[in-house]
């Protein structure tokens, strides 16, 4: 599998995910997802709160898209770049 495809797979499962949406690039040639020999790292921007157990579900739907590749063992490291303030307004109406 190449690095190409595993991001799409990986981008494929967050979608998956309700609360979370894999961050907009800060420039033209960045990803939210960086594929390196030790760490995954995927940048998120949250839509719901608490954050923690999004956090949770996006690994559990990440880690299947991995395996069987190059990157299966690695690291993920999930950050949020970003709070949506949809999540606030949420989060005081429940």
């Amino acid at each position: 599998m190449t690095a190409k495809e595993a991001v799409e797979k990986i981008v494929g499962a967050l979608e998956m995910v309700d609360g979370v949406r894999p961050a907009l690039p800060v420039a033209w040639d960045t990803l939210a997802v960086e594929l390196g020999p030790n760490v995954v790292e995927i940048r998120l921007i949250a839509t719901r709160l608490p954050i923690p157990p999004l956090l949770d579900r996006a690994a559990q739907a990440v880690r299947p898209a991995l395996a069987g590749t190059e990157w299966a063992n690695a690291r993920l490291r999930l950050v949020v770049t970003d709070l949506d303030g949809a999540a606030f307004a949420r989060a005081t109406s429940q």
